[in-house]
């Protein structure tokens, strides 16, 4: 190959990786449209179950829960809000029962807002520590829950607090216990509390894409 024709190959080279890098700075921009989403052979498959209107709904019921818990509490409480397909979770320590209704009362008029869990206990604020652990046992549960093959990772919302780890999600019955036992083989885990939305085999079917692992049965619950 002449030297021209190297020149000319190489441009074309770095004209194609700018190309991507562009691309990416663009996805990167708009990245609440790709939530969820994987890249397979060169090509996004969005594998978030939750429809995109629900998707954009949740992270505005997040907001909008930071600035209503903060009105109720002030830096009296330490409180997370994850909400998952308008289901709510409510985490973390607030000084008292009265405390604890408010925060639901104040997050449930939300718009969007279907039904609430209200996990808060009623004790002191969690130290730094614990919070950095949470995290990091978290990130240990994702990664194990991607490890089982039989599962389809990212149906799996993991929200941890004082080493209990919630599982939220649109899932079979099957992939509820199915995930539950993962998460419970991690080291570190205390307890592990399903906060499902459960769907047949049939709406798994029709929300699935094709390459995604197969699911269970079940009805609606919400347990442990």
């Amino acid at each position: 190959m002449s030297i021209r024709s190297t020149l000319a190959f190489s441009s074309r080279r770095l004209a194609l990786a700018a190309a991507v890098l562009a691309g990416a700075s663009l996805l990167s921009a708009c990245a609440p449209l790709v939530v969820g989403g994987a890249m397979v052979g060169g090509m996004m498959v969005v594998t978030d179950r939750r429809t995109s209107g629900a998707q954009v709904e949740d992270q505005a019921i997040e907001l909008k829960a930071v600035n209503r818990i903060r009105e109720v509490l002030g830096e009296r409480g330490h409180v997370s809000a994850t909400s998952y397909n308008r289901m709510v979770l409510l985490t973390g320590e607030v000084p008292s029962e009265q405390d604890k209704l408010a925060v639901e009362q104040a997050v449930s008029r939300i718009e969007n807002v279907r039904s609430i869990v209200n996990e808060l206990a009623v004790m002191g604020n969690s130290s730094l520590t614990s919070r950095s652990n949470d995290v990091l046992l978290a990130s240990k549960v994702k990664a194990t829950l991607i490890d089982a093959r039989d599962l389809q990772a990212n149906a799996f919302k993991v929200v941890t607090e004082r080493g209990v780890v919630y599982l939220m999600g649109l899932v079979t019955e099957r992939e509820a216990n199915r995930g539950a036992e993962v998460a419970r083989s991690v080291g570190g885990v205390q307890k592990v509390v399903k906060v499902f939305e459960i769907i047949s085999e049939e709406e798994l079917a029709r929300l699935r894409p094709a390459s995604a692992p197969q699911g269970g049965s079940g009805g609606g619950s919400t347990g442990q």
